[in-house]
């Protein structure tokens, strides 16, 4: 029987538990009871409260370092105002400051240290303080990159800004409500990084031929197979009220890299976002602070606002800056005006600091390093040769670095942080497994750690990935920070992650109708494993030179939900089916990065033979490229230089359906759900068991530089009328 210690405390009030031996003990403990609730009742649900504020953070003397290039540049005056713009929320005993500052990045312990003054100037803690950077290419050097120092003289001037702009807004606050919006921005951002033809690979500054994805690459489209990730089009808005419908606030959030179309010193778009925004929205109530407006800068490590998927003249609608940002903030006031508030009675935060490794010089390396550097004497380096052999001694130096992760939440708004130049793919991620499913996410904030690309992403090379302060962290940096951010967002909510999961169409129904045997979706956020949609388990494997999550065939989006899929940079998936080698059928959606006249064969789409091998035991299928017929589908078997081919060029970077049917010793291919197949002929048979391949050939000659999506199996024979209703003709 159990027992109630005599004695002891009941719920906190006070009140004495004394036990249930008699009656007049239970009259007591219901009074003991009555007590407690009547406690509980008394005690208000505070409301949110909130306040703004503005410090100037220009600095006071010149000339100044600026960061943002390969070399050091100086500023000899400021062209616009650099500021330090903060929300300081408040509720139930909880405070957080969050800090948006007019600059290119800041370094943890300079940010650790205006943390630490903050807390003994307001009521904040310091592990709950955020603090990001615009990355603004135009603002005064806070901490040393690449050819660059950081300006001394100015981080005192940047630390008591932060402080001073923390501690105004925390003397506004007053009762406040909030809301969120998210509006498509898709013409305002674009992939920068794009992968370059397996014939065109760059030599990194090491001298060695690494580079298969690089910047700008998509300007020549003579070069490229396509880009390396997707975008994140989402402008993203929490704004802060008064109870009385005041504007007191609003943070926003978009991932587009910066516009370089201001001479330094300048806040580059994100102030004349901010400063267009307050005019436009301000109200000027006497006795109150005036509103506040500041744009934060979202994941765009590999993101610009040039669309090189569009010819030369379309790919700037908006070539200048103050263009630019009128049409952000036509956007922006849409999605305004479309807010609905809330009152929430709580908000909460949390943090995690990490140890990371650098990716340090093997010996071999750090003597090349040693020797440039030691011939550059004491000045600054200029050439990129020299500036990487710096970038190794200092890695080498440090071996490690602490990195400072945040979740947050205001309310059913949730903000994620990372300290670094994270791909849009990192956002997108955090953002659709995140418990809330408002979420922005916030980089280069609390830290200024370099870029972390995907691990996938460093095998295609290019700036983004060479070893340096700018993108020094190890490869699995990416990983361990996403998962630490929604750990974190999973804490501050007490609601475990959403699974993402790609959500069902029409296009997608016409697939399970006709029960695959496996269906590979490929809309993973990252390898090895391809999923098998069916709930067979025939799970597939990527091999690693794969980018994932972008646009997939627009036939399979589900509402205002993108379809998603794989691009294939030289590498292939390999799956192991049940399916008999005379009698099969596989659907799938392709789409060509390479030219035509690249090479003889644009590329292998499908391959059954052994893994590495080419005999009598293989077929393949895939796009002719200077053979003839240039751009028509092919068929082969195994080494026999006789080919089925195609009637239909299929035009580069544009997606069609594939049905491929064997039945017994006749091969037909449908294009795009024709009547007529594409291909019709008799090809003997593979017998043997062998493994399948999508995005390559079984002994990985002239692999698929594109994209796949929706491969679908099937051990049957499949029709014309099924292919006419796989490719939604029908």
């Amino acid at each position: 029987m159990m027992r109630t210690r005599l004695g002891s405390k009941c719920c906190g009030c006070g009140v004495t538990r004394i036990g249930f031996r008699t009656a007049t003990r239970c009259v007591l403990l219901i009074s003991c009871l009555a007590v407690c609730v009547t406690a509980a009742v008394a005690q208000p649900r505070l409301p949110l409260s909130a306040g703004a504020a503005i410090a100037d953070v220009t600095p006071r003397s010149f000339p100044v370092l600026v960061n943002g290039g390969m070399r050091a540049n100086y500023a000899e005056q400021a062209n616009t105002r650099i500021n330090a713009r903060a929300i300081v929320f408040a509720s139930a005993g909880e405070r957080i400051g969050i800090v948006v500052v007019d600059s290119c990045m800041m370094p943890r312990p300079l940010l650790d240290e205006a943390k630490q003054m903050a807390a003994k100037a307001t009521k904040l803690k310091p592990d709950h303080i955020l603090i990001s950077a615009t990355h603004t290419h135009t603002a005064p050097s806070s901490m040393g990159a690449l050819g660059t120092p950081p300006q001394d003289d100015y981080l005192p001037v940047l630390r008591a800004g932060i402080v001073e702009a923390l501690a105004n807004a925390e003397k506004n606050l007053q009762p406040a409500k909030v809301g969120w919006a998210t509006e498509n921005a898709s013409e305002l951002t674009a992939l920068r990084r794009w992968i370059l033809r397996p014939d065109r690979l760059r030599d990194d500054p090491f001298g060695n031929p690494t580079v298969r994805a690089t910047m700008h690459a998509g300007s020549n489209w003579d070069h490229v197979t396509g880009e390396s990730g997707p975008e994140d089009p989402d402008l993203c808005l929490l704004s802060v009220q008064a109870l009385d419908g005041r504007p007191i606030a609003l943070l926003a959030n978009f991932s587009m890299h910066y516009f370089s179309g201001q001479k330094p010193l300048a806040a580059d778009y994100f102030g004349l976002f901010s400063d267009g925004m307050q005019e436009k929205l301000r109200h000027n109530v006497k006795g109150q602070p005036p509103f506040v407006a500041m744009m934060s800068h979202g994941c765009s490590g590999d993101i610009w606002r040039r669309d090189y998927k569009q010819p030369a003249d379309k790919q700037n609608p908006f070539p200048d800056i103050e263009s630019y940002t009128n049409e952000m903030m036509r956007i922006a006031l849409k999605g305004y005006e479309s807010i609905t508030y809330t009152m929430p009675h709580s908000i909460a935060m949390a943090e995690q600091r990490m140890q990371l490794n650098y990716r340090t010089p093997d010996l071999q390396r750090l003597k090349w390093a040693e020797q440039i550097v030691e011939a550059m004497g004491d000045r600054l380096p200029e050439t990129q040769e020299e500036i990487y052999a710096r970038e190794q001694i200092i890695l080498h130096e440090r071996q490690s670095t602490e990195v400072v992760v945040q979740g947050l939440r205001i309310g059913d708004f949730g903000i994620a942080t990372t300290p670094n130049e994270t791909y849009a793919l990192t956002g997108l991620k955090i953002k659709h497994q995140s418990p809330l499913k408002q979420t922005m996410v916030i980089e280069l904030a609390n830290g200024g750690d370099g870029y972390i690309p995907p691990p996938e992403q460093h095998l295609l090379g290019g700036y983004n990935t060479w070893a340096a302060r700018s993108a020094g962290l190890e490869v699995q940096a990416e990983p361990k920070i996403t998962e630490t951010a929604i750990q974190l967002l999973e804490s501050v909510t007490r609601r475990s992650r959403r699974t993402w999961k790609q959500s069902d169409s029409v296009a997608a129904s016409a697939i399970a109708k006709r029960s695959p045997t496996a269906w590979y979706r490929l809309d993973e956020f990252n390898g090895p494993t391809a999923m098998d949609a069916t709930g067979n388990f025939h799970d597939a494997t990527y091999e690693p030179a794969i980018a994932y999550f972008l646009a997939g065939p627009a036939a399979f989006d589900a509402g205002t939900e993108k379809n998603r899929c794989v691009h294939f940079a030289g590498d292939r998936l390999r799956a192991r089916l049940p399916i008999e080698g005379s009698q099969y059928s596989v659907s799938m959606w392709v789409w060509n990065g390479m030219p035509l006249d690249a090479r003889p064969v644009a590329g292998w789409m499908f391959s059954r033979g052994r893994d590495s091998g080419l005999g009598l035991q293989s077929e393949h299928l895939g796009i002719a490229g200077t053979e003839d017929p240039a751009g028509c589908l092919i068929f082969q078997n195994g080494q026999d230089s006789s080919r089925l081919t195609g009637r239909t060029p299929l035009k580069r970077w544009t997606w069609n359906h594939i049905l491929l049917v064997r039945d017994g010793n006749r091969i037909r291919v449908w294009l795009n759900g024709a009547s007529k197949p594409e291909i019709d002929g008799v090809v003997p048979a593979v017998t043997q068991a062998v493994p399948l391949f999508f995005g390559g050939r079984s002994d990985k000659d002239s692999n698929w530089e594109g994209r796949l999506d929706e491969v679908a199996v099937f051990d049957s024979v499949l029709t014309g009328g099924d292919a006419a209703a796989l490719a939604g003709t029908k």
